[in-house]
């Protein structure tokens, strides 16, 4: 019994990948599956892989003429699952053959499955072929063995606790230690990597299955023997990420004993990594579209600005689109770093940009200079340093100049041994400190800022060769960059 040749594409196309071609070599390969099945004897299938990694479907089906059939009726177009049938999904995943490992039919009957790989014309597994043997009066055996092995062991271990010992050591390890034989034949297996696959969907005890079906990849037993040492990092295994090392072992007379395989399971790490990649991603994103929305803000409120005629309000607006870039700076800055760390010197070369761009006065030649040392600190910190500066700088030259068209505005940063500090300092004219800072609102917001958010101090300088205010900040709220 085979399925209809006009089913095979079809099922695989609905529930795989592949493409046409690659089904209809399939459908030639079913057309040879009951004399394969005759020929072993056996129920054959043709096995192919569904978008779900843990998933396979059965394509094809044959049972023998001259043998009795493990099986009642057809289950083609049912699905084979990693926990009931892992040699199946084993082969779709790496290609390799696996030879007489356990399974459990989809009519829950005990099997033992050989597979091998269906290639395409590039060298790419589109299928897996398989063959079934009844095991399950043997499983019932094994099973009954296994209980007795169990409670044997737990006899001596309780006898080794009863003298005062420790367990043994691979119940504190936390990687998989399988050990093979000269033969490739598996003589140990700590619970770590009994765990490990078990979760991959492997039925039968590890202990006497051979290295060729608990590979998780295309290395040969004999290539690991030739080449002493092999390390694969970052292999992807139905959900899993391992970091596996392979070891060549000799015994006392230096010869031959056999290999060693340790089984590091990353899956929790690889997750973490995926999970801290998405936020980061999610963060600058939103950083990116709040920066887009304080532009926006400060586009409306210039062509506002363009509407009105007095020079006082326009003068107001101007300040105000200058305060929301500079924020929108920092917000630039943390979308392109994809963090929350800012560097200040980055910052407030583009809050210089931006006056340059908008707040300063056609008819005057005035530049403005940022110099001095750099440091990171977080948005919140950044933020507040910036409307700071901006306030400060617009200060400058809106008052610094009068009756000038030339001068220079220097923003000098400094990190000293316990705080830093930031200077914004003119050329200009200077101004009367007692008449001019006590009234002035912008100078008064400045200070909170200073004194409340960045818990520092401020202070002022000026005479007639220009005006020099400082604000410093305790040296602990920030990270020092190496330049």
């Amino acid at each position: 019994m085979v399925a209809d040749a006009h089913m095979l594409p079809a099922l695989s196309l609905q529930h795989s990948d592949l493409t046409e071609e690659d089904s209809q070599t399939i459908a030639k390969i079913a057309g040879c599956l009951n004399s394969i099945a005759d020929l072993m004897e056996s129920d054959v299938f043709i096995d192919c892989c569904t978008r779900d990694p843990d998933v396979a479907i059965v394509v094809a089906q044959a049972q023998p003429s001259n043998a009795k059939s493990l099986y009642l009726g057809s289950v083609v177009g049912k699905f084979a699952h990693r926990s009931k049938e892992p040699a199946v999904i084993r082969t779709l995943e790496i290609g390799m053959p696996t030879m007489d490992m356990r399974g459990v039919t989809q009519e829950n009957k005990n099997v033992r499955q050989s597979v091998s790989p269906i290639k395409n014309l590039e060298g790419e597994v589109i299928g897996a072929l398989i063959a079934e043997k009844d095991v399950t009066k043997s499983v019932k055996a094994e099973e009954k063995l296994s209980v007795l092995t169990r409670t044997t062991e737990q006899l001596i271990e309780r006898g080794a606790s009863s003298k005062g010992g420790e367990k043994s050591l691979p119940y504190y390890v936390t990687d998989g230690i399988l050990m093979f034989n000269r033969s490739g034949v598996c003589t140990y297996a700590n619970p770590v990597a009994e765990d490990i696959y078990q979760n991959l969907g492997y039925i039968e005890p590890l202990e006497g299955c051979s290295f060729s079906n608990m590979t998780f990849h295309g290395v040969e037993f004999d290539d690991i023997l030739e080449r002493k040492q092999v390390n694969l990092n970052d292999l992807e295994v139905g959900g899993y990420n391992f970091h596996i090392k392979y070891t060549y072992v000799k015994n006392k007379n230096d010869d031959l004993s056999g290999v060693v395989m340790l089984i590091n399971d990353v899956t929790d790490v690889k997750n973490k990594e995926k999970e801290l990649i998405l936020k980061t991603v999610a963060i600058s994103e939103i950083h990116h579209r709040v920066k887009n929305n304080l532009q926006a803000i400060a586009s409306l409120l210039k062509l506002q600005s363009r509407r009105i005629d007095n020079q006082a309000a326009k003068d107001a607006f101007n300040e105000s689109i200058n305060q929301v870039l500079s924020i929108a700076a920092t917000h630039e800055i943390l979308a392109e770093e994809g963090s929350d760390d800012v560097d200040i010197k980055t910052m407030l070369n583009k809050i210089k940009a931006n006056t340059l761009r908008h707040g300063l006065a056609a008819s005057k030649n005035i530049s403005i200079n940022v110099k001095g040392d750099t440091f990171v600190c977080d948005s919140d910190m950044a933020n507040s340093i910036a409307l700071v500066v901006n306030e400060l700088t617009q200060n400058c030259l809106k008052y610094a100049f009068t009756g000038r068209k030339s001068g220079t505005i220097e923003i000098e940063i400094c990190n000293g041994a316990m705080y830093s500090n930031i200077s914004i300092i003119d050329n200009g004219v200077g101004f009367d400190m007692k008449k001019e800072c006590s009234d002035n609102l912008g100078l008064t917001i400045v200070r909170r800022i200073v004194t409340e958010k960045l818990c520092g101090n401020l202070t002022t300088e000026s005479n007639t060769n220009g005006t020099r205010v400082l604000f410093d900040f305790p040296l602990a709220q920030v990270s020092v960059k190496s330049m």
